[in-house]
């Protein structure tokens, strides 16, 4: 179901008016907020999700409350074919797109002696191939028309190595040198290609829903210990929101970024400096 609580208030002064933005991972999470802040600033939004129900639901819950023009896609985005069919649908209903932003994902953690090798190659599928196939049908539609921007959310653990998460860590490694490269083979063609590398999203489903019980149970701490834990290794001592990577976001796809390319920039409370 939608989350209303992560959507901002309709901007009295949009920063993408008229945009096309589309959105992987977005039926959920910090992809659903992403979603709802650019259509907060004028943008039509594609809500692209494996869960195509989802996807729906909150294209109409953004267009309802935005009054902006929202599809949803089910896609799988490593598979072409797939991807294919949500762009030539974007190309239908907007006729171009200014904006992509790559945020489907995964997480598979565990030691690497006892890391089942199929799981660790589909990690990689996902966050760094699909990335890929994101990121080619994206640019062949912005080439069509007068460029754009396409944004990766990475991760911190895309700038240091993540203990017993060696998978996560490697396509996210892998993703920041796909967005260097992908921002020299497309600058000629005025499309940008950034990362945002957020800290650890310690309210959000993955973390609340998933990972805390995990390390509780691993370290043999409660899931308050484990939170503050992860809170005390941030110098500025809280949590990623969404709105701390929705405010970075809409910076890089605005006209305010235009000479800002090829980029892995932290939003992370200080806990990595490089």
């Amino acid at each position: 179901m939608p989350n209303p609580d992560t959507y901002p208030e309709p901007s009295a002064c949009p920063r993408l008016p008229g945009k096309v933005a589309l959105v992987t991972g977005g039926a959920q999470g910090l992809g659903e907020s992403i979603c709802a802040h650019l259509a907060a600033n004028g943008c039509g939004v594609t809500v692209v999700d494996l869960n195509g129900e989802g996807a729906q639901e909150v294209a109409e819950a953004i267009a309802g409350k935005y009054a902006c023009e929202a599809i949803g896609a089910g896609c799988d985005i490593t598979k072409e074919t797939d991807v294919e069919a949500t762009f030539a649908a974007v190309a239908d209903k907007f006729g171009r797109l200014d904006i992509c932003v790559s945020n489907a994902g995964i997480l598979i953690s565990g030691p690497v002696t006892e890391f089942d090798v199929a799981k660790w190659a589909k990690v990689v599928e996902v966050n760094l191939v699909g990335y890929m196939v994101i990121a080619k049908h994206a640019a062949k539609l912005m080439i069509q028309g007068n460029g754009g921007s396409i944004i990766q959310i990475n991760s911190k653990s895309g700038k240091v190595g993540s203990n017993k998460n060696s998978a996560y860590a490697a396509s996210k490694f892998g993703g920041i040198g796909l967005t260097q490269s992908l921002a020299l083979e497309l600058a000629e063609y005025n499309i940008r290609v950034n990362s945002i590398c957020p800290g650890n999203l310690l309210d959000s489903p993955l973390w609340v829903d998933s990972l805390y019980e995990q390390y509780a149970k691993r370290w043999n701490k409660t899931v308050e210990e484990v939170r503050q834990m992860y809170v005390d290794k941030v110098p500025m001592k809280r949590g990623c929101t969404y709105a701390d990577v929705c405010s970075m976001l809409l910076y890089l796809v605005a006209d305010q970024s235009s000479y800002v390319t090829g980029q892995a920039l932290n939003v992370d409370g200080g806990q990595t400096m490089h």
